[in-house]
């Protein structure tokens, strides 16, 4: 095991009476740099390195750690770990606490950084300053950082199929818009890949010079229309997975729930539920933070403004909503929120409609997630027909 640095006999200048060995992880491909600051033994921090993946490594250095304090202090220490949401997910949360440490995982952006233009970023400054928001966290320091609830295995992966799908309709949507350009550049125009008779259709394709398609011109785009009918198969499969586990969770979740209301359908209600709803919030705040719909306001002396939507929270859920909120006005006319939409956009004499949508969808999913938690049902929403 490799030491990257050790510590000094500095006399100590941080508080590390609160009963426990702080450590941090900066976590990546290759490394893992532990950094940790013990009760006894100054105010330097000590920082370690094991291979990254090395969970016995981490649990061999964590002893050691403990078996130290215990030698200086004549005490036993618990742990508290802290590490940033990032690439390698939640995995090393779990093991952590089965092994009876206090894990935290920590959303980076919510950390305070230098503004310099040039700021020097480091593994060991990274480590550091994980360990100092740590400290003022356990503190009970207000707003020190956002701490990230980890999904359980299961929540976690309920989340696939909704995201999967996404990313197929994306790989569709490439297929589909590169054929057409390949045709385009022929003067073809008019031809649908996504029609069943498209193969057809192919062999009676003249150019627009009223040539026949080139060979190899049309052996790419059958080559191309293999890849579209596989993701289009794949697709197809991928909700039948999707509409299977809605109907297990009739009985489970409220998920399905949100299926009685018109406007909305089984991808909005999966995404909607495995993206947000699931999930404890406190408040209405909480909710609308986490999908990034929370406004931004600026005030500094008497400059104040609003800068929009924070942004900061899950897009896919964000996306969603948007998206839901102009289904909603076409499928709920009568509901207030409707009703609060017009009048809003009235008083602007038509303007401002797109800031309004959003405004609105912040709303919508606040009113959601009342209806699903505690079965508030939405002012003048219709319902669907048994």
């Amino acid at each position: 095991m490799r030491v990257v640095a050790d510590r000094s006999a500095a006399p100590a200048a941080i508080r590390t009476d609160l009963g426990a060995i702080f450590v941090s992880l900066e976590l990546s491909k290759s490394t893992w740099l532990i950094t940790s600051l013990s009760p006894g033994s100054g105010e330097k921090m000590s920082k370690h390195a094991v291979r990254g993946g090395d969970i016995t490594g981490l649990l061999t250095r964590f002893a050691q750690l403990q078996d130290k304090a215990q030698a200086r202090t004549g005490r036993h220490f618990a742990l508290v770990v802290i590490q940033e949401a990032g690439l390698d997910g939640f995995w090393i949360h779990p093991i952590l606490e089965a092994e009876g440490i206090e894990s935290h995982v920590v959303d980076a952006a919510s950390i305070a950084t230098s503004r310099r233009r040039r700021r020097t970023k480091t593994d060991k400054i990274d480590g550091e300053a994980l360990v100092r928001a740590l400290l003022a966290y356990k503190r009970g320091e207000p707003r020190v950082c956002a701490m990230v609830r980890a999904p359980g295995v299961k929540e976690e992966d309920r989340r696939r199929i909704g995201r999967e799908r996404k990313v197929l309709v994306g790989e569709r949507i490439c297929h589909v818009n590169r054929i057409k350009g390949l045709l385009f550049a022929q003067g073809i125009t008019g031809y649908e890949p996504l029609r069943r008779d498209r193969r057809h259709r192919l062999e009676e394709l003249r150019t627009g010079d009223g040539r026949p398609l080139p060979e190899h011109l049309k052996g790419q785009i059958r080559r191309k229309l293999d890849r579209l009918e596989l993701v289009i198969a794949q697709i197809k499969e991928v909700q039948a997975e999707r509409d299977a586990l809605l109907a297990i969770e009739v009985a489970e979740t409220p998920a399905a729930t949100l299926l009685d209301l018109k406007g909305i359908g089984p991808e909005c209600a999966a995404i909607l539920y495995a993206e947000g709803l699931f999930r404890y919030f406190d408040n209405r705040r909480q909710v609308a933070a986490y999908a990034g719909l929370a406004p931004t306001p600026w005030q500094s002396g008497s400059v104040q403004h609003e800068q929009g939507v924070s942004k900061a929270g899950n897009p896919r859920l964000r996306t969603t909503m948007i998206e839901l909120t102009w289904l909603w006005l076409r499928n709920q006319p009568g509901s207030a929120l409707t009703r609060w939409f017009h009048e809003r956009v009235m008083r602007n004499q038509g303007h401002l409609k797109k800031t309004t949508i959003v405004a609105l969808a912040r709303k919508l999913l606040v009113a959601l997630w009342k209806y699903v938690t505690a079965g508030v049902v939405i002012e003048g929403a219709v319902m669907k027909a048994v």
